[in-house]
């Protein structure tokens, strides 16, 4: 899993590219956040474009990172969801959970 950071306007958005899956991706993640939310950021956009596999263990660090940043007094908003983590998502109900977006720039507006 590969993390990179940029800045857009007030929210920090972070491109994911490879798996997010138990031991590896799910690390990496959680780090990331922490790690803005600890600089200050409190408007997150995961940009999931480039993100491979996803695992239960992908989808539980995606909910305890939304709450850690909602708990936080922050927003984190998705990206670009591929179509495989689209569907984990609608099965899992979870869709309802994170407000997606498919334009990197109207996701930034919503902040």
């Amino acid at each position: 899993m590969r993390i990179t950071e940029r800045k857009v306007g007030g929210v920090t958005v972070l491109d994911l590219k490879g798996k997010i899956t138990i031991g590896v991706g799910d690390v990496a993640l959680r780090q990331s956040v922490a790690e803005v939310l600890e600089a200050g950021g409190r408007n997150i956009l995961l940009n999931m474009n480039g993100v491979t596999t996803m695992d239960s263990s992908g989808i539980g660090e995606l909910v305890s990172t939304y709450t850690t940043v909602t708990n936080r007094g922050g927003k984190l908003k998705l990206l670009n969801l591929p179509s495989k983590v689209s569907d984990i998502l609608q099965i899992t109900q979870l869709i309802t959970v994170f407000e997606v977006h498919e334009n990197e720039d109207e996701a930034v507006a919503s902040f």
